[in-house]
C-alpha cells in the first residue's frame, strides 16, 4: 500500500492520525483546529521543534506542558462569528445556512456586521484573527488548485473579471456565461470575485456544463424575472437575489466545479450560488491579488467599471514583469467597451510593445472566439 506524504499542515483530526501513524517527530509541523481532549496522548512521546498549534483544544494543563517544551500554542479566539483556523474553503451552503427573505440571520451576515463593527480600524486580537483566517484560506486554496514547486496549478485555471451590476440577460452577461460554459467544458477551472453581474454569469455559465445551452439560456431566463438591484451600497443585500437562484439549483442539481473569491469588505453583496468553493477573505487588496495571480491560463475581462480597470493593469504589472513565473492571455470581450468607449485595449497594446505577454492579448465580442484563444494561447514560463 502507497503511504501518503506526510503534510506539514494538519487541518483536522483524521490528518492528525495519519501523521501519528506515521512519525512522533513533529519539527516544523503545524497543527490546526484539533480537538485532543478526547485523545489519549503522551506527549512526551514526541519531538517537538518549531511546532505550532493553532486553535486546538487540549486537556488540562496540556497546552502548557507544550509550551514550556517550546512549542508555540495559538489559543480560540472569543466572541467572534468565525472560525480564523478552519481547514477549508467555504461553501455556499454553509454562508447562507440560517437565511430567510424576511429575517436573514445566515452565516455570512452575521459575519459582515462583526467586521463592518472595525472595517477600517480593527483591534489587534480582531486583525489578528482576520489574517490567520485569510491565511486559511489561502492554504485551502493551494490545496484545491495543487501548485508544483514551479508555480504552476494542476486545474487550469480561467478568471473573468466585469461589473458587478450587469443586468442578467443582457449581452455580455451571456456572452460571459456562455464563454464560462463552454471553458469548462474544454476543461479550464474557472474562478469570479463571487458576486453578482459578470461575476454570477461565469459561475452560472461553469455550472451549467454539464447541461445544453438551451438549458443554460432558460437557467438565465429564470434569473432574469428577478433582478439583483444593488440600491443601498452600505447594506447587506440578498433580497431579490437568493430566491431565482435556487430555482435553478433545483432544476439543474449536478452542477459543474467552479471557484468564487469574494470577500466581506464588499459585504453588502452575497456571494453568488453557483461556485462549488468560496475562498472568502477579509482583506480585499490579498483577495484581489490571488483573483488575478491563480489565474494562469487566462483572464477574460467583460465590460465593467472603476475595479475591472483596475484588474486590468494589476494584471497588465504582473504579465509585464513576469512577477507570477508565467505571462497569462488577456481576453477583453467587448470590443465597444475598450477601444471606442475606453480605449483601454489600445493603451495595453502600446505599452506591451515588444514584451511576450503582447502577444497574449486578444479583443473578441464572441464567446467562442475568447475560448479558442485561450486553447491556442497556453501560458508562457516567464523564466
Amino acid at each position: 500500500m502507497k503511504i501518503k506524504p506526510i503534510k506539514d499542515l494538519i487541518h483536522n483530526l483524521s490528518e492528525w492520525k495519519v501523521l501519528d501513524r506515521q512519525t512522533k517527530n513533529l519539527t516544523n509541523k503545524v497543527i490546526q483546529d484539533v480537538n485532543f481532549i478526547q485523545q489519549n496522548i503522551n506527549w512526551e512521546d514526541y519531538t517537538l521543534c518549531n511546532t505550532t498549534f493553532l486553535g486546538c483544544h487540549f486537556k488540562q494543563n496540556e497546552a502548557i506542558h507544550l509550551i514550556e517544551r517550546g512549542a508555540f500554542v495559538y489559543p480560540k479566539f472569543a466572541d467572534i462569528p468565525y472560525n480564523p483556523y478552519r481547514g477549508k474553503l467555504y461553501t455556499w451552503q454553509e454562508l447562507m445556512k440560517g437565511y430567510d427573505p424576511n429575517d436573514d440571520q445566515s452565516t455570512d451576515l452575521k459575519i459582515y456586521k462583526h467586521f463592518s463593527k472595525h472595517k477600517y480600524n480593527p483591534p489587534l486580537s480582531e486583525a489578528l484573527a482576520q489574517r490567520l483566517h485569510d491565511h486559511s484560506i489561502d492554504d485551502g486554496l493551494r490545496r484545491i488548485l495543487e501548485y508544483d514547486d514551479a508555480g504552476m496549478t494542476k486545474k487550469k485555471v480561467v478568471g473573468f473579471m466585469g461589473g458587478h451590476s450587469t443586468a442578467r440577460n443582457s449581452e455580455f452577461y451571456n456572452e460571459t456565461a456562455k464563454a464560462a460554459r463552454l471553458a469548462t467544458k474544454k476543461g479550464y477551472f474557472v474562478v469570479t470575485g463571487g458576486g453578482p453581474g459578470i461575476m454570477e454569469a461565469a459561475n452560472l455559465g461553469a455550472y451549467m456544463a454539464n447541461y445544453s445551452k438551451e438549458d443554460l439560456k432558460i437557467a438565465i431566463d429564470i434569473l432574469a424575472d428577478l433582478e439583483f438591484i444593488d440600491d443601498n451600497k452600505t447594506e447587506y443585500l440578498a433580497r431579490n437575489y437568493m430566491t431565482n437562484a435556487k430555482k435553478i439549483l433545483d432544476l439543474y442539481p449536478n452542477g459543474a466545479e467552479s471557484l468564487a473569491i469574494p470577500t466581506w469588505f464588499y459585504g453588502h453583496e452575497p456571494s453568488n450560488l453557483f461556485a462549488t468553493y468560496i475562498a472568502k477573505y477579509f482583506s480585499n487588496s490579498i483577495r484581489e491579488d490571488m483573483l488575478l495571480t491563480i489565474s494562469l491560463f487566462g483572464l477574460v475581462y467583460a465590460p465593467g467599471s472603476a475595479g475591472t480597470t483596475q484588474e486590468i493593469f494589476q494584471e497588465a504589472a504582473q504579465n509585464h514583469y513576469g512577477t507570477s513565473g508565467y505571462y497569462s492571455p488577456m481576453i477583453f470581450l467587448s470590443k465597444k467597451r475598450y477601444v471606442e468607449d475606453t480605449a483601454i485595449y489600445s493603451v495595453l497594446h502600446q505599452l506591451a510593445v515588444g514584451k511576450t505577454y503582447k502577444e497574449l492579448l486578444f479583443l473578441t465580442d464572441t464567446a467562442e472566439l475568447a475560448i479558442d484563444f485561450i486553447e491556442k494561447h497556453p501560458p508562457i514560463p516567464a523564466n
